[in-house]
């Protein structure tokens, strides 16, 4: 399951099919899916479509690679249940915060389930599958790699399934937006462009001031200036808006860690070498 979705949505979404399909025609699906085999894939308009090449077999008297048809539909969620899916979603900070960071929760379904809906498919119902090859099985081989190719999508836009259930991205963060706390986040982002500054160094220099003027005694002594250094710093916590709204994988990342683990943990090691410095 590991080497098709990095996440715990795509993840899940090959479990639900593994769940009602023929471990037989998973196993192909799984060679279907890594093999190439799955051309002019598209997402949009609450279906998954792909043409699919298929296998020669003379003893069948297939001696051309046939091409078959694929699709896949997720029964979409009526308008009136979203409507009291978003008003549960907009009740939990971290829910609200997280989508409109462009990334999903992992406990997002208990919203969901609320009005007895599931935003991942739970049953052979929530699918409606066909293909134009002569398997008289549905889901058939090629419907089990194109769910196979559709997980490894969602590692990069989890928000496919919002609009195979019935809304988009955009118009569920616009109902966000409206909410109480969607407003104070917002307020909290800011609308200001900051022009970006040159750095003098990828380091902090060390600021030090002299403790009291040498007299003139001292000075011409040569005695050695006492400096003083500062012994505090001021602690700074940075919220991290622009890297929490890449999301934990973004299309630029090809790690299996997550990205916005890894700049914490960036940050960190910089905060902390920085104060010994200091």
């Amino acid at each position: 399951m590991g080497e098709f979705s990095r996440t715990w949505w795509g993840q899940k979404f090959i479990s639900a099919i593994e769940t009602f399909t023929d471990s037989a025609r998973l196993g192909r699906g799984r060679s279907y899916a890594r093999g190439g085999k799955i051309l002019k894939f598209s997402a949009n308009e609450g279906k998954i479509e792909a043409t699919v090449r298929g296998s020669i077999n003379p003893y069948f008297g297939v001696y051309k690679e046939p091409r078959y048809r694929t699709e896949i539909a997720i029964t979409p969620i009526p308008q009136k249940d979203w409507t009291k899916i978003i008003q549960r979603l907009s009740t939990n900070a971290s829910f609200v915060s997280k989508l409109l960071l462009n990334e999903v929760p992992e406990n997002i379904e208990t919203s969901f389930l609320e009005v007895n809906k599931n935003l991942l498919p739970h049953t052979r119902t929530d699918l409606k599958t066909k293909c134009s090859c002569p398997d008289y099985s549905n889901p058939c081989k090629h419907i089990a790699g194109l769910c196979y190719r559709f997980a490894a999508e969602l590692d990069e836009d989890p928000f496919l399934l919002f609009e195979l259930r019935g809304i988009s991205k955009e118009a569920l963060q616009e109902e966000l937006i409206t909410t109480p706390l969607g407003k104070a986040l917002i307020a909290g982002l800011g609308t200001q462009n900051l022009e970006p500054e040159p750095a003098i160094s990828y380091y902090t220099e060390v600021q030090t001031e002299l403790a009291s003027p040498p007299s003139l005694k001292d000075f011409w002594l040569e005695r050695q200036q006492n400096l003083s250094t500062a012994s505090e710093t001021i602690e700074t916590n940075v919220a991290g808006i622009l890297v929490k709204k890449q999301g934990d994988f973004p299309s630029f990342w090809r790690e299996n860690s997550s990205f916005i683990e890894v700049m914490e943990e960036l940050y960190q090691r910089v905060r902390t070498k920085n104060r010994e410095i200091l």
